[in-house]
């Protein structure tokens, strides 16, 4: 599966109230260039740094997802997500002019029609997609939670909900096939959803401030006794008389699907699989799951694949036998020949390790001044070639690492254990000890035929260009 990148074609807005905060905003989409993915930014803060919808950035999950960088925080961005991602857009800017982008009417089917009116426009750049190869699984026992993804030709959802001791929700089932034909009308309008006795417990401990009737479906759980009536219509912002709908919602709000509350589950876990980075291609199957299990699986996806991501990021082509080649390192590190010491990188996981190649030529400049006759490589140039190699393993650890440098402020317990001559292959390995704040301590050992040639303890530091 495979097609060009997307974005939208001018810039539009939504406002509202925010679900939990009750906060007045404004949310802006603004076309972005290729390569650029889902970034926010809050416009009600001076130089406010652009806030990219991944993984990395979620800092709270407990009741929507929540992203946050250098202590900015954005809350309940998963219907804006689902609406950017159930649409197919790859890259947009939202601005937001507060803390909480607006609930609308509870579901992204808002949020899809301005992304419309926006109009949909391809790029020139082909968009990477993440091919699942494998089954993943992920399990919760305590709460009946269990997610999958396997193989498939698209991105596909199977959704169960099981609410047996709420007969007005019960057990729901609901299956995507294609988010382009189905996401919009099948999907988008079902808004969120909860219990009576959930949401009272919500609004006693301040939260779903700007929750009502008009903007969730609230299942009645509970009997409601007369004496009652009266709190719940100040809870709720009810100003008749309280009513409770056929299927058992509260005021008699009518679902705009038979099965609305597992078809925006599905809408959720749409938003939350956009914070993986990339689009992905596999069918996922979703027992009982919610905000927080579908972001704990992206996590263990996004780790399995770590590997394929930083490859598809920077690497042009594939390249046998190796996650990077020289092109893309050059990508990653500033350096340039003849100082650029790194020519193949075999695998890394970012912030833990790194195993890199440095292929040693008669050809290489400092022969012609270092022992010109009996030719040994300068050991703190194998110094250097390890160095640069800890840099790649750092520098995919932040978000632009190419306005960032990595400066190397010591190196102790250093030993030079043999000689390396031309024709040699050095491989670099380097192991993560400690990383903390912008600082980190790292164990780097290089080898020439199994053997090792140099090793080292090294302390680096990123610096802000």
């Amino acid at each position: 599966m495979s097609r060009n990148q997307r974005t939208i074609k001018k810039e539009v807005s939504i406002s509202g109230i925010g679900l939990h905060t009750g906060v007045k905003s404004t949310v802006t989409f603004k076309p972005a260039p290729e390569n650029y993915w889902i970034r926010f930014v809050r416009t009600d803060i001076k130089n406010c740094p652009e806030m990219i919808a991944d993984i990395n950035h979620v800092m709270d999950i407990s009741r929507g997802t929540t992203l946050a960088q250098d202590g900015i925080q954005i809350h309940t961005v998963e219907h804006v997500l689902a609406a950017v991602a159930g649409l197919g857009i790859d890259n947009i800017i939202i601005e937001v002019n507060n803390i909480e982008p607006p609930v609308c009417d509870g579901s992204a089917i808002e949020f899809v029609r301005v992304l419309k009116q926006a109009e949909i426009i391809e790029q020139e750049a082909e968009q990477e997609i993440l091919v699942i190869d494998k089954i993943l699984t992920y399990t919760d026992p305590k709460n009946h939670v269990d997610i999958h993804i396997m193989p498939a030709d698209s991105f596909q959802i199977t959704f169960l909900i099981d609410y047996n001791k709420i007969p007005a929700i019960g057990t729901q089932y609901s299956t995507t096939y294609s988010l382009a034909e189905e996401f919009e009308t099948d999907y988008a309008a079902a808004r969120t959803f909860c219990t009576l006795s959930e949401i009272e417990g919500l609004k006693n401990r301040g939260l779903i401030k700007g929750g009502n009737v008009n903007n969730a479906v609230v299942f009645i759980d509970r009997h409601i006794e007369q004496s009652e009536v009266e709190r719940i219509r100040e809870l709720f912002g009810i100003s008749s008389d309280i009513s409770i709908g056929q299927r058992g919602t509260l005021n008699g709000v009518e679902l705009r699907y038979y099965n609305e509350a597992v078809r925006h589950k599905v809408v959720d876990l749409i938003g939350d699989f956009a914070l993986l980075g990339v689009p992905i291609q596999g069918h996922v199957i979703a027992a009982r799951s919610g905000h927080a299990h579908n972001v704990n699986f992206v996590r263990k996806i996004r780790k399995e694949y770590e590997k394929v991501l930083i490859s598809k990021k920077y690497q042009r082509g594939k390249v046998k036998g190796a996650l990077l080649d020289i092109s893309g390192i050059e990508r990653i590190l500033p350096h340039r020949y003849p100082f650029l010491m790194v020519d193949k990188v075999l695998d890394m996981v970012p912030g833990e390790s790194v195993t890199a190649i440095k292929n040693v030529t008669v050809n290489e400049p400092f022969f012609q001044g270092h022992f010109p006759v009996r030719r040994v490589m300068p050991g703190v140039l194998v110094l250097e070639s390890l160095a640069q190699a800890g840099g790649l393993m750092l520098l995919n650890t932040i978000e632009h690492p190419e306005k960032v440098l990595v400066y190397f402020t010591g190196l102790d317990e250093v030993r030079f254990r043999k000689p390396v001559i031309p024709g040699d292959q050095i491989r670099l390995e380097v192991q993560m000890i400690q990383f903390r704040m912008s600082m980190c301590k790292m164990r780097a050992v290089a080898y020439v035929n199994g053997e090792v040639v140099v090793e080292a303890n090294m302390m680096a530091s990123l610096v802000d260009l």
